[in-house]
């Protein structure tokens, strides 16, 4: 399995730090950039920002982690990531999520009510079908097309990743995707989410590439903020902070070797303290491009 480290940015980080973020990955050959979706925040919009690291760099990936697809129209969202393959192959990094994690900003990814799940699956089979065919015809439930053609269409298929921690969306994984990006989950909860979709994919008469499985992940130097810890005792109380955010690189290896050891070769790495972003990068740099293969 090919084990890549990403580097994931968060709400802290606005269009006024994007630019030499961006340089110095390249300049430092880190495998990829990941943008969060934060509507409500300084954060610069994925596919914005996505746009603009391809347009400095030569071999930097940029990854979406995770961008809400449901309130979108999959056509659209069909054609950004066709004109962003096109300028950019093989760099673009596509993953899908049900909704945002952020209750606030819900309201604005509309679709009708109890229906958010069944507009996923359908977004999800058009947006393919756009990408992949010259001529679409689509009628649903949800979106209806007649003769959709975007241009230039991927040479080669992009791989649609999806998010998510629930059976019906490793179900789902399992159908409709091409690779897992999890976050929130001890190794052994990993493990059996592979597994799961593993079993949905075969069920499907599918096969989902072995590492095309991932993980966000966060590490700090030293106690986790208070202010994160609050927000991962709310999202997994049955958990203690530490068990998912690494408060010293040493604890994020041995981390990490349970995650590889569960199957997961694909990570995005998160600043979780007060270090310099520039410092930050460098210690990254120096701690998991060894252990890419």
């Amino acid at each position: 399995m090919k084990i890549r480290f990403g580097i994931g940015l968060g709400a802290e980080t606005g269009p006024d730090e994007l630019t030499a973020i961006v340089d110095h990955l390249e300049a430092t050959g880190v495998d990829s950039l990941w943008f969060s979706e934060l509507v409500y925040s300084k954060a610069v919009d994925p596919f914005i920002g996505m746009a603009h690291a391809l347009a400095r760099t030569d071999n930097l990936k940029v990854g979406t982690s995770v961008a809400v697809l449901p309130g979108r129209h999959p056509v659209l969202v069909a054609k950004q990531l066709a004109s962003l393959a096109a300028l950019a192959p093989k760099r673009v990094l596509p993953v899908f999520g049900l909704r945002s994690a952020i209750a606030a900003e819900r309201e604005i990814f509309v679709v009708p009510d109890g229906k958010r799940a069944a507009v996923f699956d359908e977004s999800l089979r058009l947006l393919r079908s756009v990408l992949e065919q010259d001529d679409v015809s689509f009628a649903g439930d949800f979106f209806a097309a007649s003769s959709v053609a975007v241009a230039p269409r991927p040479l080669k298929s992009l791989d649609i990743w999806l998010g998510g921690s629930a059976p019906a969306g490793f179900r789902r994984i399992g159908r409709l995707g091409d690779g897992w990006l999890g976050s929130f989950l001890t190794p052994a909860e990993a493990r059996d989410g592979r597994e799961q979709i593993q079993r949905e994919a075969q069920r499907a008469g599918r096969a989902i590439d072995e590492d095309h499985y991932g993980i966000n992940l966060a590490v700090c130097e030293g106690p986790v903020p208070d202010e994160l810890a609050v927000a991962i005792r709310r999202r997994r109380p049955d958990l203690e902070p530490t068990e998912l955010i690494a408060d010293s690189w040493s604890r994020l290896h041995r981390q990490l070797d349970a995650y590889l050891e569960a199957g997961l070769s694909k990570f995005v790495i998160r600043q979780a303290g007060p270090t310099g972003t520039a410092d930050f990068i460098d210690r990254f740099v120096a701690e998991l491009v060894p252990r890419q293969n």
